[in-house]
């Protein structure tokens, strides 16, 4: 296929991608996302300010489309699809940044592994604050490493002040950019991020180091350490149930990054391969600081809620081999097919499953929980097959997109496979 056509139907992909994400998937205000809405409109309808526990600045962005809802619809219906515009917005300031050093269809590529084929079409379903820190986050790292240095510190301060846990990753992030520039003025935007953190624990909790969790620590269970609030995980058991368990675990529920390193190499830009070194630091810094805390699963949440962001460096490493599949290995080729694979399966999956009939984890006091983090039988991927879910008739549409989506990325890798078979096999037999 020419790369006109080739262009435009990936174009459509990623339009109609967008569209049926905001219109057809299900979205719903419940859990902490219901806290953030209930929070807004106090604060709006009576003037009243929250001291939830989560950040003002994801629901204050959103207000615009809070007073939209009073004209049109209802405010609770645009507010549910907030994450989803967040996300467009920032595919199209992405696009624009790249767009000038970084090859047309590997952008095109990126983005549709990421609406198809990650964890983001399950945390666009609600108003949690997880897409927007990931969102301006990656985004601004992006204008920071293409020389727009203003607007990528702002976004990124942005998203961090939205979610505090983040900071150590920001300060990965300011390591890495004093290290490289030898220049201190890096150090401006983790002052300012902390500044604005310690200023709205103090305007909305009393004290700058109020956070609201103290003394959480979820119900005691069998499990050895359930009940203990704070950072008191163990952190090797952290780190290990964050990257292995079938329930939560980043090697399946972002596969790609096991193809970071020959993506990284492999990528021609070098402005691009600073970002995605940046991505890769700031998701080890959320790493870092969840694996110590208690609730490191997320709650009551499909996939590691708090880990969204390593979709972001996952996708692009897919779309990197996928791109161009040529001169690589068997073994490469295999890998990447089977990446993309269970990538699209993670998009379908949350976009169309969820948690359905996974009642049992949070029945009597969350007691079986730990069923959902460790086991393949109880995990969001692999229960739909143990209990044959259904797909809900209005959901079709949405496993007939991932269906198209991944038969487009997955088209010009299927054939090197087999080329590459054949020419390893002749090899051989020579």
């Amino acid at each position: 296929m020419h790369d006109r056509p080739r262009a435009l139907a990936e174009r459509s992909l990623i339009d109609v991608g967008l569209v049926l994400l905001f219109i057809v998937l299900p979205h719903s205000l419940s859990g902490d996302a219901y806290v953030r809405f209930q929070a807004l409109s106090e604060l709006i309808e009576q003037g009243k300010i929250s001291n939830m526990t989560f950040a003002f600045a994801g629901p204050l962005c959103s207000a615009p489309l809070y007073f939209l809802g009073k004209l049109l619809f209802a405010p609770a219906w645009w507010i549910a699809r907030f994450n989803v515009i967040v996300l467009a917005v920032g595919l199209i300031a992405a696009d624009r940044i790249m767009r000038d050093d970084v090859d047309r269809g590997l952008i095109r590529k990126f983005f549709l592994v990421l609406l198809a084929a990650s964890m983001f079409p399950n945390h666009l379903r609600g108003y949690y604050g997880e897409v927007f820190t990931a969102v301006l986050v990656g985004v601004g790292i992006l204008a920071l490493r293409f020389g727009r240095t203003v607007a990528g510190w702002s976004a990124i301060v942005l998203g961090v002040v939205n979610t505090p846990a983040t900071t150590v990753g920001l300060a990965l992030i300011v390591a890495k950019q004093v290290w490289e520039t030898r220049r201190w003025r890096h150090v401006v935007p983790m002052v300012v991020a902390l500044a604005a953190i310690l200023f709205e624990a103090w305007f909305r909790r009393g004290g700058p180091f109020v956070t609201g969790y103290e003394g959480w620590g979820g119900a005691p269970t069998v499990m050895p350490y359930a009940g203990r609030p704070g950072f008191s995980y163990p952190f090797l058991f952290g780190v290990l149930s964050i990257l292995l368990s079938f329930g939560k675990g980043l090697v399946f529920f972002a596969p790609g990054l096991l193809l970071a390193a020959n993506a990284r190499a492999a990528l021609a830009s070098e402005r691009l391969r600073g970002a995605f070194d940046l991505w890769l630091l700031f998701l080890i810094g959320l790493i870092l600081v969840y694996s110590k805390w208690w609730a490191w699963y997320g709650g009551w949440f499909w996939g590691p809620r708090f880990f969204l962001f390593a979709s972001i460096p996952a996708s692009l490493a897919i779309a990197v081999h996928v791109n161009e599949p040529r001169g690589r290995s068997l073994g490469m080729l295999l890998g990447v097919f089977g990446a993309l694979t269970l990538s699209a399966w993670v998009g379908l999956n949350g976009a169309v499953f969820d948690q359905r009939d996974l009642e049992l984890c949070v029945q009597n006091s969350y007691a079986l929980e730990f069923l959902c983090w460790y086991t393949p039988e109880f995990s969001v991927l692999w229960h739909p097959f143990v209990s044959s879910l259904s797909v809900p008739a209005d959901q079709i549409v949405l496993v007939a997109y991932v269906v198209a989506a991944y038969a487009w990325l997955a088209a010009p890798v299927v054939p090197e496979i087999a080329k590459t078979a054949v020419s390893t096999t002749s090899v051989r037999q020579a």
